[in-house]
């Protein structure tokens, strides 16, 4: 086999040029033959000897560099197969077909297979298949359980083309066949490690949080409600009684998630526990709110939690910046309930309880100082409600240009469409009883009229995509917000003041509050005490529905200021049209479930229907077995549901899972892209989900 060896290239070349010396030596004695014949010979004598010389020691030499060369090579193979085989990656190497070849020490080692095992790497791992090897052909990476283990695999293919392009001896270019190098990690710790920071994804189909976050600590807030008026409701000697039962169940509960529970104030306590018993907590779905209810030692009032928790940062302070916006969701929704924050998605529990009525004004006359000076340090202020305003949107807007023009700013109310409804009120204030022509504007012109250094004042919604005029929200720094709805997952950003009290009856109710506060010596006129008086008189349906001691205080005010009973009747009396319609929908009202009344509001030769719908809500809570009720309107493209009930639903909640929002007894929804008849079979869905989840009860 040596003596076939044949030497190709510089090595070859290096060879062989002692021979190549010949040639040129040759050329010079042919030259030298016409000065000296004889130096000629003698030269020829000295070429011929010096060729037969060398050409001898060619022959001699190459069979023993050639025996070095093999020597090495294969003493370098023998150090490459070792260094392989010592590996601390475990290797094997599969053929066409997925048979072994050849394995490490380390990969024997790993799977306890001899070196002399040729078998199918199927025997080994079931999942590596040969039509799996000749299926993919790109590099893989698979992972595989065996024997309580947790394997990566990676496969990379190794053609017979590659590794033999440069061979003459066998022709290779039209084969597909290739080897298969198989290499071993054992993930067994750092999947276990992974386990401990990440929870299993949440039950398929229900609402929760992706999970997503990476870091296992979770921070949570828990405020305790009605702290003041439930200690108010009970003796001296039973307060500390109280409190100390209501923070064990606090420290009881989340004890069991391996928690650490600080008390920070007297009605808030700070928590601290890993991400695995999240969604624990969320399938027990936080029953320390209705554990905290029992609690009961004479007190008239039942004690309620909020919650905050936020999963989203990678750092404790990021995460407890998540749980704060999460408790001021919380609170702003009525309390009672856990807001569950991660970024933008958000989860809520709870919030079936009634708001409870803060007896206190203190928070209205701090709003009110507030406003003051928010509205004096600004050029004008361009005031709006929500689209389709109605008469408690309109008697706040009234109630807030009253408080600018007392301090002589310009003040204009956004209205696109006037209704039916408002149109009365609306021509209480013309300019022939001294109020400014431009007094109402539409969109157009308050985005002409508005500037850096106005002020946008929201009134009766928190929702951007709301209100009448969204574009307004951004060309302005300063925004002010008063609503009494439930905050949702679409807020407002940014306000330099907000004012949000799920409790109040109306935004009238609390514009009233704080325009008793708002300056000295300042009074209504009975046009405008009766807009906002109405508009409290709309929201709770003749002081029937959400109507609490300060609902009457803020009445009461505005009566002493001018306002008229009977004035303010004939303003929101309906044409024959709008009767007509209430009517046919209680008439064709149909009862679901037995407690549920569902109907449908013609909206034709109706300018108003989607208040016509809300009074036809109102009127089917009149029969008997009702607990709650939903009239659909369609209205310019859209679906408008108007849903209400006395005490037992909360229809609020009904209303969230369908987009929309409000109070526990009076909300709404908007719906697009779907027939009155989808809509309809939609609330009975969502009627039927809650009931078997536990969130409403028939």
């Amino acid at each position: 086999m040596k003596s076939k060896v044949r030497f190709k290239g510089k090595l070859r070349s290096y060879l062989c040029w002692p021979l190549w010396l010949t040639i040129p030596m040759t050329l010079a004695d042919v030259g030298l033959y016409f000065y000296d014949v004889t130096a000629g010979f003698l030269l020829t004598v000295f070429i011929a000897i010096y060729f037969v010389l060398e050409l001898g020691l060619y022959y001699n030499t190459r069979p023993r560099l050639a025996n070095e060369i093999i020597n090495f090579a294969t003493q370098y193979a023998t150090v490459q197969k070792k260094l392989l085989n010592e590996f601390e990656i475990p290797y094997a190497l599969l053929d066409y077909t997925g048979k072994i070849l050849w394995v490490n020490e380390r990969f024997s080692e790993l799977t306890g297979v001899g070196r002399n095992y040729h078998k199918s790497i199927t025997t080994l791992f079931s999942n590596i298949t040969r039509e799996f090897l000749q299926k993919h052909e790109d590099a893989q990476n698979i992972t595989i359980e065996k024997k309580e283990r947790i394997f990566r695999i990676s496969l990379n293919r190794i053609y017979f083309d590659d590794i033999m392009e440069e061979s003459k001896e066998i022709d290779v270019k039209d084969s597909d066949e290739f080897l298969t190098a198989l290499y071993l990690f054992d993930e067994t710790e750092l999947q276990h490690c992974k386990q401990e920071n990440l929870d299993q994804d949440c039950e398929k189909g229900r609402k929760s949080v992706k999970p997503g976050n990476r870091w296992q600590g979770v921070a949570a807030l828990v405020y305790i409600d009605n702290y003041d008026e439930a200690l108010d409701s009970i003796e001296d000697v039973k307060r500390s009684l109280l409190i100390a039962l209501v923070d064990r169940k606090v420290n009881q509960y989340f004890s069991k998630m391996d928690a650490l529970v600080r008390k920070i104030e007297k009605d808030k306590y700070f928590v601290v526990f890993k991400y695995k018993y999240l969604q624990k907590l969320m399938d027990d779905r936080f029953s320390v709110l209705e554990d905290v209810k029992t609690v009961k030692v004479g007190n008239e009032m039942a004690v309620t939690l909020s919650i905050g928790v936020g999963i989203k940062g990678t750092s404790y302070n990021e995460n407890y910046e998540q749980a704060r916006a999460a408790i001021d969701l919380a609170l702003g929704r009525g309390g009672d309930q856990v807001v569950v924050k991660n970024g933008e998605d958000i989860a809520y529990f709870g919030g079936k309880a009634k708001q409870v009525e803060r007896n206190t004004r203190v928070k209205a006359r701090v709003k009110a100082h507030a406003l003051h000076e928010i509205i004096e340090s600004r050029e004008n202020v361009i005031i709006m409600g929500h689209s389709l305003t109605d008469v408690d949107s309109l008697g706040a807007g009234i109630g807030i240009f009253c408080a600018a023009r007392v301090l002589g700013k310009k003040a204009q109310i956004v209205i696109n469409e006037p209704t039916t409804s408002i149109r009365p009120l609306m021509e209480c204030f013309t300019p022939e009883k001294g109020y400014p022509e431009d007094m109402f504007i539409n969109s157009e012109i308050a985005i002409e009229e508005v500037s850096r250094n106005s002020l946008v004042m929201v009134v009766d919604t928190n929702r951007p995509s709301y209100t009448e005029c969204p574009e307004l929200l951004t060309r302005t720094d300063t925004i002010v917000v008063f609503d009494h709805h439930r905050q949702g997952s679409e807020v407002i950003e940014n306000p330099l003041l907000s004012y949000i009290e799920p409790y109040a009856s109306s935004a009238c109710e609390m514009v009233a509050e704080v325009l008793q506060y708002f300056q000295e010596g300042f009074k209504l006129s009975p046009a405008e005490a009766d807009c906002i008086y109405a508009g409290i008189l709309i929201d709770t349906n003749n002081f029937m529905t959400k109507t609490g001691v300060r609902t009457f205080e803020a009445a009461a005010y505005l009566r002493r200021s001018g306002a008229e009973v009977t004035r303010v009747r004939k303003m929101l009396r309906n044409d024959m049209a709008c009767y007509k319609a209430r009517a046919e929908a209680v008439r064709h009202a149909e009862v679901y479930r037995g407690a549920f009344a569902i109907s449908v509001c013609p909206s034709e030769d109706v300018e108003s229907p989607t208040i016509v719908g809300a009074q036809a809500a109102n009127e089917l809570l009149n029969i008997i077995g009702i607990k709650a009720s939903f009239v659909l309107t369609e209205y310019a493209g859209k679906i408008y549901i108007s849903s209400r009930s006395i005490d037992e639903i909360n229809v609020q909640l009904i209303m969230e899972r369908m987009g929309g929002g409000g109070h526990l007894n009076v909300a709404g929804a908007q719906l697009t892209g779907c027939t009155i008849s989808e809509a309809k079979h939609a609330i009975m869905r969502t009627i039927d989900e809650m009931l078997e989840e536990g969130d409403i009860q028939e």
